[in-house]
């Protein structure tokens, strides 16, 4: 037990005391911050630019009246005929020409261009048109604006709420976290066993495996190098907890203040549109305070854990059969891959509906467990269904039971072979072995 926890104490200190691992644990929190801020900006302020759009309006004068400029959509009306104005117009000045030909014959618009404005642009033109349309039918039916307003004027506010415990849940802010758990989990699962493995193959390959093999028991090696990286990557996730903590308990009120603010009923009328995507917001805003962040991080830790050390199990045997030629290990790390990507592939399934048979039996089979049960908890998996939750996490840790001792199997044997390349029949037959 002594020299196991040597190895630990090695291979942890070795890590935890480099610049990079420093630098990374400490940034990385931020860098996923700033993506997401930039992704939301980038959704938000769209990437197409401003287009200026030249028109032709057969239609007596109905859409030159009524189609106006929006913030990156620009109307220039122009006279003539559809032939001349196609062969003649500035490709520099306009990005496109848009034909009207009467709003009494078939709708039958036509775009047409020279570079493509991409799908956002050709969107907002339609909804432009559609509208235009739209009230010039009320009016043939008598139905003024007026009228229309009265029966627009609120839409639709779907409160989801929990018969049993009475609390106000949001379908959107459970999928925000699933995804992000699970995808965490999938990057950590590959990373840290990656790193085991790695680490085996850098000292077979070097021979330092013989020497300390010589002083402690293959197995004993294995469980110390598997237990140092977990210890490194708990490290990690820890610290990562408490940023992440930290912007959530300082950044979410600060945010929900702000779209308060941007939601006063004295400019409802004024931003209509914006107003309706900012109660949205906030409702994210307010569920993702509302949310369970305890059973969120304690089960976090818990699939971390026993996601990395059932697979790192199995990383570090594929390490052991790695002789001279590093790529050999890509033939043997496909077969424990192909889990990992499938539990992200039923992840997906998952989040869209959290009870169905393939979301139950993912978050039960112990190799994709970590990523499918930690994306269907926010939706409340532990509260509704507890049953599920430990059989879970009771599959889990036999899992790991199982996939250890078939990793030491292996890797007692493996670690010491040299000059051969080693199939994954012949290491099946090991595992056979008394």
């Amino acid at each position: 037990m002594n020299k196991t926890l040597i190895i630990i104490k090695r291979e942890y200190l070795t890590r935890v005391r480099k610049r990079s691992f420093i630098v990374l644990t400490l940034l990385i929190p931020f860098l996923f911050i700033g993506l997401a801020a930039l992704t939301g900006l980038i959704a938000v302020g769209g990437s197409t630019g401003d287009k200026k759009i030249a028109v032709l309006d057969n239609s007596g004068g109905v859409f030159e009246k009524n189609l106006k400029a929006s913030k990156h959509v620009h109307y220039v009306f122009m006279h003539g005929t559809l032939d001349s104005l196609k062969h003649n117009l500035d490709k520099k000045k306009y990005d496109a020409l848009l034909y009207i030909p009467g709003i009494d014959k078939d709708l039958n618009f036509q775009l047409l261009y020279n570079e493509q404005i991409g799908i956002t642009t050709e969107a907002r033109i339609t909804d432009d048109l559609n509208d235009i349309v739209r009230n010039e039918r009320m009016k043939a039916a008598g139905i003024s604006s007026e009228q229309l307003k009265v029966i627009e004027a609120e839409s639709i506010s779907l409160k989801v709420t929990n018969i049993q415990d009475g609390k106000e849940s949001s379908n959107a802010t459970a999928m925000i976290i699933g995804y992000a758990c699970g995808f965490l989990l999938y990057m950590f699962m590959l990373f840290y066993g990656m790193s085991v493995m790695r680490s085996v193959m850098e000292e077979k390959t070097n021979r330092i495996a013989e020497i300390i093999v010589s002083s402690v028991r293959p197995f004993q090696l294995m469980l110390g190098k598997i237990i140092g990286v977990a210890l490194v990557g708990l490290t990690q996730v820890l610290i990562w907890i408490v940023l992440f903590g930290l912007f959530a308990a300082i950044g979410i009120p600060m945010m929900t203040g702000g779209m308060a603010m941007q939601v006063d009923p004295a400019s409802m009328n004024e931003a209509a549109s914006q107003a309706t995507d900012s109660a949205k917001m906030m409702q994210i805003l307010h569920a993702l305070q509302g949310t369970n962040w305890w059973l969120i991080a304690i089960c976090f830790l818990f699939y971390f854990l026993g996601g990395y050390f059932l697979y790192a199990a199995l990383f570090a045997a594929v390490g052991s059969l790695v002789n001279e030629d590093p790529q050999e290990s890509g033939q043997y790390t496909l077969p424990i891959t192909i889990p990992i990507i499938l539990g992200f592939v039923m992840m997906s399934s998952a989040i869209g509906n959290p009870n169905s048979g393939i979301a139950i039996f993912g978050s039960i089979f112990p190799l994709t467990s970590p990523i499918v049960m930690m994306a269907r908890l926010p939706f409340g998996v532990a509260a509704d269904h507890p049953e599920q939750l430990i059989a879970s996490m009771l599959c889990l840790v036999g899992g790991f039971f199982a996939t250890t001792w078939m990793a030491g199997k292996i890797y007692r044997t493996g670690i010491l072979m040299y000059g051969k390349k080693i199939s994954l029949k012949e290491a099946g037959k090991w595992l056979m072995r008394k």
